[in-house]
């Protein structure tokens, strides 16, 4: 009886001691938006605990990826290229062939997707729910035990706040800055009849969320149908959704498949689009023939895009920099003993 009741005590304090924990670790959490930004560095929400939401779209990266196709479970690789999620409050739809209708749509598909994290989104259910720390967490923001409605609003609302205003482009916007020659002639012909940028790349995010065919299918090597895979339409083949510009410059490679590096390399494609695809299918007709920029016109633009990284992007970039050549200088003196 007595090592009963001492082994039942135990059991008490020790949940009491867990309690405390995670009540003390996780007090800053207390909206929708903080359990969600949690979440999207939860591994336990894929099948083999290997990979979470933010494995993808990684935060230091603008949200994004740094390779042509991201790594799933078992290490498989995503169809498509991984886009930001920053700026997407505003978006009438999501995915590059526009299959979600709303955030809370889009963010469980990637935990069912068999290819990303390949988690049924009863079994990530389940697993929270056998999370004591999870638990408390839900029943803090929702009053309820996880359950596949509140797992989406939670990620829906952290997705939300991901929005960014504080670019360059944003301080000349608002008579803060100046920008250089070589921008400000890039911005005119981002925003002009010859680099015709802005008929599809405009308004707060440089998106008009239409689905464009720019060259990029030719059903041989390029046989990704886009948008027609959903709708079935002959008109619909090889387009996709336009990509919001902001933050460009740290999201590279580019293109729904990843396949230009550099952002030289995307203007160089508009440029001519038939210097590099053959025989497209259904391309718009702006792209059909050449534009005509030259290489300092080419840079120019280049250099206005560049306008548009939010200045928290570009401390990361100088912050990594420096620690690179900060460990470049502490090898050197270790080596010749400064």
């Amino acid at each position: 009886m007595k090592k009963t009741v001492i082994s039942f005590l135990t059991a008490v304090l020790i949940i009491f001691i867990i309690s405390s924990f995670f009540e003390k670790e996780n007090a800053d959490i207390k909206t929708k938006a903080g359990l969600g930004k949690k979440l999207f560095s939860e591994k336990i929400l894929s099948k083999d605990s290997s990979v979470s939401c933010a494995s993808c779209h990684i935060p230091k990266y603008a949200f994004a990826d740094t390779v042509a196709f991201s790594i799933g479970i078992e290490g498989k690789l995503t169809t498509r290229n991984t886009p930001s999620v920053l700026n997407m409050k505003n978006r009438p739809y999501y995915f590059w062939d526009g299959r979600a209708a709303s955030l809370e749509e889009q963010c469980l598909i990637p935990l069912q997707n068999p290819d990303e994290m390949g988690l049924p989104v009863d079994e990530a259910v389940k697993r929270l729910n056998e999370s004591r720390e999870y638990r408390i967490l839900f029943q803090k923001i929702f009053n309820q035990d996880p359950n596949a409605k509140n797992l989406a609003a939670a990620f829906a609302a952290f997705e939300q706040t991901l929005e960014t205003v504080d670019s360059k482009f944003d301080d000349w916007s608002n008579n803060l800055k100046k920008l250089t020659a070589s921008e400000e002639r890039g911005r005119e012909l981002f925003v002009g009849d010859k680099a015709k940028c802005f008929d599809c790349h405009r308004m707060e995010d440089f998106t008009t969320d239409e689905f464009k065919n720019i060259g990029l299918y030719n059903g041989k090597d390029l046989n990704d149908a886009g948008l027609y895979n959903i709708t079935k339409k002959e008109t619909d083949l090889g387009k996709f959704k336009t990509p919001g510009l902001r933050n460009i410059a740290v999201t590279a490679p580019y293109m729904h498949n990843g396949m230009f590096k550099t952002m030289e390399e995307v203007v160089d494609y508009y440029n001519d689009p038939g210097k590099f695809v053959s025989n497209s299918i259904n391309i718009d007709d702006a792209l059909k023939k050449p534009l005509g920029l030259t290489d300092k016109e080419k840079k120019d633009i280049v250099a206005f895009l560049k306008t548009l990284t939010d200045k928290k992007y570009l401390r990361s970039k100088e912050s990594l920099i420096n620690g690179h050549l900060t460990l470049v200088y502490l090898m050197l003196s270790f080596y010749f003993g400064a």
